[in-house]
């Protein structure tokens, strides 16, 4: 599935099941409390912190594809194509970046 495809799903699941999108301040919000949920993960099963056993069986993936699915919302609502921005970012930075993380010595 592409990026376009995944828009579309969500935009159909909002029709179908949701009575409408939040707006976007408040899907601004959630992006950052489920970016949050992602953050805690992470730092307590690869970070320094111990896991919580209420944190133990959280599912980093679907964690994940909460992000991403507030982030198709938000790209939705605001009329954002996130194909066309993705590829036209992933252009920029095979450009920019071409060489300069072979050339950086920390990633040797």
């Amino acid at each position: 599935m592409n990026i376009q495809n995944a828009q579309q799903v969500v935009d159909n699941w909002i029709k179908t099941h949701g009575v409408r999108y939040f707006n976007e301040l408040t899907n601004m919000a959630q992006l950052t409390e489920e970016v949050g949920e992602v953050a805690r993960i992470i730092a307590r099963r690869y970070g320094e912190q111990s896991e919580k056993e209420s944190d133990k069986g959280k599912d980093l993936g679907e964690e994940l594809a909460d992000v991403l699915f507030v982030l198709l919302c938000l790209a939705n609502q605001t009329g954002t194509d996130l194909q066309k921005a993705f590829d036209s970012r992933m252009n920029k930075k095979a450009k920019r970046d071409h060489d300069r993380h072979h050339n950086n010595e920390k990633l040797k």
